[in-house]
């Protein structure tokens, strides 16, 4: 596995919010972490990039333990990490957006991205190259939320509720842009609560509730899976 967590248990002070979670992605894979609201996924993610340290498990990254390490030293090793916030820079323009997702140090040319590559990827963020980013949409922030991630040339990416709050047009836009990531090479761990949208998107799907994993399959073995599916995820 590329990027795996073993039992990992996360408090935030008393509470105990992941109880002994593991799951894996590989490359090559987009899986799902999928659950209604307040069950623990996005505390999921910010426990592998380190913003949550957890309180015991591990998170490993190409076969190394990243548990406990600070965010950017993460970030540095090939793990990138949209959140669900849409944390833009609202004054800087689109592409000084995207420049802040270069990483110091980082080599440009090769395989790697750049801005004219994020633009062949991202042509409604072209348009807009020069505006401020507090003057977007909500959906071309989440782009240009996703798009300033991979300027960071991440081995694998970490998406959290990227579809929360939008049109299903704009719905559509953001699977089309998953997908395309995916076909780059750059497997996805995404958080939803759209069980659709997981369906769609992904291979896998990890099914967590108050905190466990619950369900683990195919998307063609949760869609058979009715029981998960009303118990957990329907409303």
């Amino acid at each position: 596995m590329l990027l795996e967590i073993k039992e990992l248990n996360t408090f935030y002070e008393h509470s105990h919010i992941l109880q002994g979670i593991s799951l894996g992605i590989d490359t090559g894979e987009i899986v799902c972490l999928l659950g209604r609201n307040g069950v623990g996924k996005s505390t999921t993610l910010k426990s592998i990039i380190g913003l949550v340290s957890p309180r015991s498990g591990e998170v490993l990254f190409k076969n190394r333990n990243v548990a406990g390490m600070a965010p950017h030293d993460i970030a540095k090793l090939g793990v990138g990490y949209v959140p669900e916030e849409r944390r833009i820079f609202p004054t800087l323009t689109v592409r000084e957006n995207l420049i802040m997702g270069v990483k110091p140090g980082q080599k440009s040319g090769g395989d790697g991205w750049s801005i004219e590559k994020v633009y062949q990827y991202f042509p409604g963020l072209k348009a807009r190259d020069r505006q401020r980013g507090g003057f977007l949409s909500g959906g071309e922030q989440q782009m240009l939320t996703i798009a300033r991630t991979l300027m960071g040339n991440p081995e694998v990416l970490l998406v959290d509720e990227p579809t929360e709050g939008l049109a299903p047009l704009i719905v559509k836009t953001v699977e089309q842009v998953i997908q395309d990531i995916h076909q780059h090479n750059i497997p996805i761990l995404l958080v939803e609560q759209n069980m659709r949208v997981a369906l769609r998107l992904a291979g896998r799907i990890y099914v967590m509730s108050k905190g466990k994993i619950v369900f683990h399959g195919t998307s063609g073995e949760l869609r058979e899976a009715h029981q998960v599916r009303e118990k957990y995820l329907e409303v």
